[in-house]
């Protein structure tokens, strides 16, 4: 007897919600991979990241978005435009909030401005572990919870949404984790790095250029330069003796090696550049697309 093989399913699922909300740390939960960045500070999120599952039948694209705020200068305006963009391209809207501050609002007044898009919307309550058993199940009469601390409920979501996706044939090879080019997750991991090594303002001025990327090298050879807005942002990157510039180093080439799967030697420097978050030929420069405002 023929045996017909299963139909191939496709989608793309966007992560959005406010700063904070937990969509990286869900997002990597998912790929059982450290992609995405992850800190306790809000809006470290400033490019999309797509993450790729795939199983024998069925491929996913997650991507995380920047957080949904209320922008205060060009950069957070072009991720606000990044993340209305994502939500505007995904078959499947995730929209998470933290399970502490249930109930969640309603998503369209997070975006108000946004026209109308094509992809299912729904809720999910983030950090489900940090509230009582019995909270869970009242959330649960109205939304998904999940928690990345539980590998049932993380597999409870994919099963979800895999029996949501619709036909389609694969977009990427089943074997590739991301969309993005590795140089893209060197800025990234170093930014990380800076959120978790400095405090105040300094990791919000703080950004990373790859000038240099030789994967044919053992170990794998990468030069990258650090930016800061001011002179005195330099010297807290750097830090006593290069402290925290070797701090940062660190922690970003762990992250490179274990993604890599083999030995990675970093180099950086520090430099200044004035107002970058404020220009629009530096944004430009760091990967950012014009804001509608800016291309009209």
């Amino acid at each position: 007897m023929l045996r017909l093989l299963p139909m191939p399913r496709f989608g793309r699922i966007a992560l959005a919600g406010r700063p904070n909300a937990g969509k990286s740390s869900l997002l990597n939960a998912i790929l059982g991979t450290h992609l995405s960045l992850v800190s306790p500070k809000a809006q470290a999120t400033r490019l999309p990241v797509s993450g790729i599952l795939s199983d024998d039948d069925s491929q996913i694209v997650f991507v995380d978005l920047p957080g949904l705020l209320e922008p205060a200068y060009l950069l957070q305006k072009s991720m606000l435009h990044l993340a209305l963009d994502g939500l505007r391209t995904a078959d499947i809207v995730l929209f998470l909030h933290p399970a502490p501050e249930a109930p969640a609002p309603v998503f369209a007044e997070l975006v108000p401005e946004a026209p109308p898009f094509k992809a299912e919307l729904i809720t999910v309550y983030t950090k489900g572990d940090m509230v009582t058993a019995a909270r869970r199940e009242e959330l649960k009469a109205t939304a998904l919870v999940t928690s990345v601390s539980s590998q049932r409920s993380i597999d409870y979501l994919v099963a979800q949404l895999r029996a949501k996706l619709r036909p389609g044939e694969f977009q990427f090879p089943a074997d590739d984790l991301a969309t993005q080019p590795m140089k893209f997750f060197v800025t990234e991991y170093l930014r990380e790095a800076a959120f978790d090594a400095l405090e105040d303002e300094v990791p919000y001025a703080f950004t990373a250029e790859v000038d240099e990327y030789r994967e044919e090298r053992k170990p794998v050879y990468i030069r990258a330069t650090l930016y800061v807005e001011r002179e005195s942002q330099k010297g807290i990157v750097i830090g006593h003796g290069g402290a925290t510039l070797r701090r940062i180093g660190s922690h970003a080439r762990a992250r490179l090696e274990a993604l890599l799967g083999e030995p990675v030697y970093l180099e950086t420097w520090v430099k200044v550049l004035p107002r970058w978050r404020r220009s629009a030929a530096a944004l430009a420069r760091f990967g950012f697309p014009p804001t509608p405002e800016e291309a009209n």
